[in-house]
């Protein structure tokens, strides 16, 4: 049995496991660097989060990936050159990360590394007959792995495309195997770039449980933001929403693409969801000469009633169901007041109500993944009604 296969089967028996989740989303704000230990696996997972930073990205690495986000015509060669680029990046945060927490490689089991999304393309946004699902991560898990000197999986999305999916949400899996319960009915809200959720019945029935994309989260309002004030990445505290006025015309623009009318689950993105759909919007509502301020007052409530949609959609049967809340649009206070004022009977926590802090919920999930994938796989989740496979997802990279 050769060594790395050893070590695998050792940690695999470990009674828990120490490991780094990653999530770099599409607001690209930062790297999102969770230390969890986790024991059991499947429905007995337990997970404790030790240490959680976002290490903030510069300003080269933001204008990097923008030159080929979400952009059908890019320079081949900046994309190549990229997906090292980015593993080592994202290394060199995790050994900062490391240093600070005193803690060395030989400390940590595995990485579990979401990568950089660039472009996410299911067929229902491509419309190609011959084609299927694709979505494309940067940030190569031998470079990570080389980098930290630590066992690292990645590249989870393939798998879930392989078998069937659009490759996103994947946080139903995690979600799913962490916080069901018996007692509540649950959906579990991230707002980050685009918005998703998860239903849990409190029935605990696989077959019942989806995740889906909603639309917008922050990534109309954050490109806007970049787009027309200097130095800034988003609408702190939603200060200039708050000083605008919705325009009516724009919003129900804006609430006119065909991906609303499709039904659960389904994924999309920045691809679909970004400044040229606003443009279009604004032309179609003659909304052409409205105040920045009015712009994103329109683009907050746009994100919210699309959200407070799909939660009705979902719960129109239901008496009392529990929203757990996580994402940056969490931060929002505008966008999580309108949520409120429409489910006025609706309870809406965080993720930190579940021991689990609501900034990090993302990147622990991608350390469950990893959990799984080396120590679980007893109890197979899957839904196929739902396009959810029943699959292992994470490709292994070793340090040597």
């Amino acid at each position: 049995m050769h060594a790395h296969i050893q070590q695998l089967y050792a940690i695999a028996n470990k009674p828990s496991r120490l490991i780094i989740g990653l999530m770099s989303g599409t607001s690209l704000d930062g790297l999102d660097v969770a230390l969890c230990r986790l024991r059991g696996d499947g429905l007995n997972t337990q997970v404790e989060l030790l240490r959680f930073a976002t290490v903030d990205y510069d300003d080269n690495y933001k204008q990097r990936v923008k030159a080929v986000f979400a952009k059908r015509e890019v320079d081949l060669q900046a994309l190549t050159l990229l997906n090292p680029w980015i593993a080592l990046e994202h290394g060199r945060m995790i050994n900062q990360c490391l240093a600070a927490w005193q803690l060395s490689a030989a400390d940590i089991d595995l990485i579990a590394s979401h990568g950089q999304t660039v472009f996410h393309c299911p067929k229902r946004q491509h419309q190609l007959a011959a084609e299927g699902n694709a979505t494309l991560q940067l940030g190569d898990g031998d470079h990570l792995a080389v980098a930290t000197g630590i066992i690292t999986l990645s590249d989870f999305r393939q798998k879930h495309i392989a078998a069937g999916g659009e490759g996103a949400p994947l946080a139903v899996y995690g979600d799913y195997l962490l916080f069901s319960s018996k007692f509540e009915n649950r959906i579990m809200l991230n707002i980050g770039g685009i918005a998703n959720f998860t239903w849990l019945p409190k029935t605990l029935d696989a077959q019942a449980v989806f995740s889906t994309d909603i639309g917008p989260g922050n990534t109309l309002m954050d490109a806007y933001i970049q787009r027309h004030f200097a130095g800034q990445y988003y609408d702190k505290d939603a200060r200039i929403a708050k000083a605008g006025v919705v325009s009516k015309p724009l919003l129900q623009a804006l609430q006119q693409d065909a991906f609303f009318q499709l039904s659960f689950p389904k994924t999309t993105g920045p691809e679909v969801f970004n400044l040229a759909y606003l443009s279009q919007a604004q032309q179609a509502s003659g909304t052409s000469t409205l105040s920045h301020a009015d712009i994103m007052a329109t683009l907050n409530r746009f994100s919210a009633e699309m959200i407070i949609s799909a939660i009705e959609q979902t719960t129109n049967t239901l008496d009392k169901f529990v929203i757990y809340a996580s994402g940056g649009g969490m931060h929002n206070p505008l966008l999580m007041s309108h949520i409120q004022q429409a489910l006025p009977q609706v309870s809406i926590k965080t993720t930190a109500d579940l021991a689990i802090n609501p900034d990090a919920k993302e990147a622990v999930l991608f350390a469950i993944l990893a959990n799984e994938c080396v120590a679980g796989g007893k109890q197979k989740f899957s839904n196929a009604r739902e396009g959810i496979p029943g699959v292992t997802m994470g490709k292994i990279s070793f340090a040597d």
